[in-house]
């Protein structure tokens, strides 16, 4: 579904990627694992088109998306659900969600697909009318992923989704992820609790200073001795 070839990205003088090629197979889960700095929120953004890449490619259902504008991108079929949720604050839990259908006219359908947000996360529709900051961190996480549903993707990219959240949420969180994959949704997966990111994932990636250090399944990527020194703790 998507195919990344030694794409090159930077920030000004700072460079973020460095030849970094991966693929996701559709209707898969893939993570992304690493540290802080190497490279793994900048492949998400060089795929939403946020991030501008200096050489290499990106394709998504065979087309070549990196020259496309971001809004382009989600109409595409690809969306983002970003670190630290960046949620609009003073904005009611509905009017984010509606935000988040902003390429679609159908009032109908996007009526419909509002509906099956609450029916994934009940706790959004008792606070429809609430603003969004008066939620807990696990609610804010919710509607972000709300959000991101409410544009129909066919896949979904999720940075950091169990950031500061305590861990009966965080599992809470996955759960739907692997739902949502189980409805047909491609997942690709960025995340520093590398547990739960390979418990999820078919296949995962390891960055290290905007380069893929390493790749393997899931399953092989839990055996490997750098992989549970350096990111599963044991």
């Amino acid at each position: 579904m998507l195919k990344v070839n030694e794409i090159h990205a930077s920030y000004g003088p700072i460079v973020a990627l460095r030849g970094v090629s991966l693929e996701v197979p559709e209707g898969g889960i893939v993570t992304i694992l690493g540290a802080n700095g190497a490279g793994k929120s900048s492949i998400l953004r060089a795929i939403s088109g946020l991030v501008r890449i200096s050489h290499g490619t990106i394709e998504f259902m065979g087309k070549r998306i990196d020259h496309a504008s971001p809004e382009r991108i989600v109409q595409m079929g690809i969306s983002q659900v970003p670190e630290g949720r960046q949620i609009f604050g003073e904005l009611s839990v509905e009017e984010n969600l509606r935000l988040g259908a902003y390429t679609r006219r159908n009032g109908g359908e996007i009526k419909k697909d509002m509906q099956r947000i609450y029916d994934y996360f009940p706790v959004l529709a008792e606070r429809r009318k609430q603003t969004a900051l008066t939620l807990s961190g696990g609610e804010q996480q919710m509607l972000a992923i709300g959000r991101a549903l409410m544009a129909r993707p066919r896949l979904l990219l999720l940075d950091e989704p169990s950031l500061g959240l305590a861990p009966l949420v965080t599992r809470e969180i996955f759960e739907i992820v692997r739902a949502l994959n189980g409805e047909g949704i491609t997942v690709l997966l960025v995340e520093q609790n590398a547990r739960i990111a390979l418990g999820i994932a078919q296949y995962g990636y390891v960055m290290e200073t905007g380069a893929v250090a390493l790749s393997d399944k899931s399953e092989t990527l839990r055996e490997n001795e750098d992989v549970r020194r350096s990111y599963l703790g044991y």
